[in-house]
């Protein structure tokens, strides 16, 4: 949890000036200052920890969280964080369709390996110079825009979105496909399109750092939670396994003892029976 004074340092307390303002932001401005709306930062912190804690439920349960962040100050800032906690992301131009027509983009992403194969396989050898360099130039132009997403083979579970005025069109594919946003809104957007918004300053670099970071550390933190849960299940798994191991090592030494009873018992039934065979040819009665 960020504290009080982090957010102000940041200026995540900054809006827009009032003339940009959205109405249906009213509930997250605190004041009017020099005619700049100025963000409520408790309220900002609440719906951050409230964010944060949902996100860290989405990546415990193994599923992937797509970021959204064209605009050129948050763009590097995204794409540094999100790496590390290996989650898809979109820096560049948002590709239209990406959610609503997710398998052409996958057929996109395809073909990125296809061009790899065809620089491995020997295919390259037999093209131009030109065919060459056409194939590689699309290649460079495929991975640029979509080569942050080549671990995305199914939808995400939800977005998590820097300025929601700029990538609507994002939000809105995520909004029919009833994918949950999460986002940084700004006192110009308004907050009902959007499930998890986060009121703050989605212009300002230190701003949009400090709560992708808050919110990186949370999927990060579900994440472990998540490997630790693997770790003690195999652990369980291979306790259980050792258990009957030796279960059946304890069966195989007590087995002999019970054949050896079983042959005793054979023998003397066997006996009894060669015993009363006599008897049975002397008596008449029972011929």
């Amino acid at each position: 949890m960020k504290s009080f004074n982090e957010l102000l340092d940041a200026g995540v307390h900054f809006g827009h000036l009032k003339r940009k303002w959205n109405p249906n932001m009213a509930p997250y401005i605190f004041m009017e200052k020099n005619g700049i709306h100025i963000i409520d930062l408790q309220k900002t912190a609440d719906k951050l920890d409230e964010a944060s804690a949902a996100l860290k439920q989405i990546a415990k349960s193994g599923r992937k969280i797509l970021f959204v962040a064209t605009k050129k100050q948050a763009k590097d800032i995204v794409s540094e964080c999100v790496q590390k906690i290996n989650m898809p992301y979109v820096t560049e131009r948002w590709p239209g369709g990406m959610l609503t027509n997710f398998p052409t983009i996958r057929k996109a992403v395809k073909k990125m390996t296809t061009i790899d194969n065809m620089a491995t396989d020997g295919t390259f050898k037999v093209l131009s110079k030109r065919e060459k360099l056409q194939i590689m130039r699309q290649r460079a132009k495929l991975e640029k825009n979509l080569g942050s997403i080549v671990d995305l083979t199914r939808l995400p579970a939800a977005l998590f979105v820097v300025d929601i005025t700029k990538e609507y069109i994002a939000v809105r594919e995520a909004s029919r496909l009833n994918i949950p946003v999460f986002a940084m809104v700004d006192t110009n957007s308004d907050p009902r399109i959007v499930e998890f918004p986060i009121p703050s300053n989605d212009d300002a670099s230190k701003s949009i750092s400090l709560i992708v970071n808050e919110v990186c550390d949370a999927i990060e933190e579900g994440l472990g939670e998540r490997r630790m849960e693997k770790e003690k299940e195999v652990a369980s798994k291979e306790k259980e396994a050792q258990k009957k191991v030796e279960e059946a090592e304890g069966l195989a030494t007590k087995e002999p003892e019970a054949v050896l009873e079983k042959i005793k018992e054979v023998s003397a039934v066997r006996k009894a029976k060669e015993a009363a065979a006599p008897v049975a040819e002397k008596d008449p009665e029972k011929k």
